[in-house]
């Protein structure tokens, strides 16, 4: 069961999909997540990218973003996040995207600007260097923006000082593993 943990909606809990490709943060990973950026999430603009059932852009409005942008090519995982944002009361302040994330990015490019991106594509899916490629040659992350990325512990991130990212923080879980970059 996955559930808001702090803010406006705390406690309440949202609707998954059971299947091979979505899988939940856990709440004890979000909450470490959200205790490591919580000065930097009231009144940012956010963007939750392949984003499942919405529960990672959810705690962010929870917690005071100003405005969570959600890009998912699922359509039933987009009924998922429209239905989680109807109950968690936030809607208002979110925009759903039933779309490929590369192509969404690319479409943002010179519109708009996020303090956030939240990046956390089916892993082994050889996603997250095309990403970071198409937002280190846009202007969608702002100056002081921070890029987090979800992925299995194991997969090398290298590759972010080549496109322009400095990795300033990782944490490390079992299994996964969020890291924070920033543009240099």
């Amino acid at each position: 069961m996955v559930r808001v943990i702090a803010g406006s909606a705390r406690r309440l809990q949202l609707k998954t999909l059971n299947s091979y490709e979505m899988r939940p943060t856990q709440d004890i990973i979000k909450e470490t997540l959200f205790n490591t950026v919580q000065t930097l999430i009231p009144g940012s603009y956010f963007l939750d990218l392949f984003a499942g059932s919405g529960a990672i852009g959810i705690e962010a409005l929870s917690r005071g973003a100003s405005r969570v942008v959600f890009v998912e090519n699922n359509r039933s995982a987009v009924a998922l996040i429209n239905e989680n944002l109807e109950h968690t009361h936030l809607a208002e302040k979110a925009e759903v995207f039933t779309a490929d994330a590369l192509v969404t990015l690319h479409s943002f490019n010179g519109r708009r600007k996020f303090d956030m991106i939240y990046i956390d594509p089916p892993y082994k899916t050889g996603l997250y260097e095309p990403v970071l490629r198409t937002i280190a040659s846009s202007d969608i992350l702002s100056e002081d923006g921070l890029a987090i990325i979800e992925s299995l512990r194991e997969e090398d991130l290298s590759f972010t000082e080549k496109l322009g990212f400095k990795i300033t923080k990782e944490k490390l879980y079992k299994n996964n593993k969020h890291v924070f970059l920033v543009k240099e």
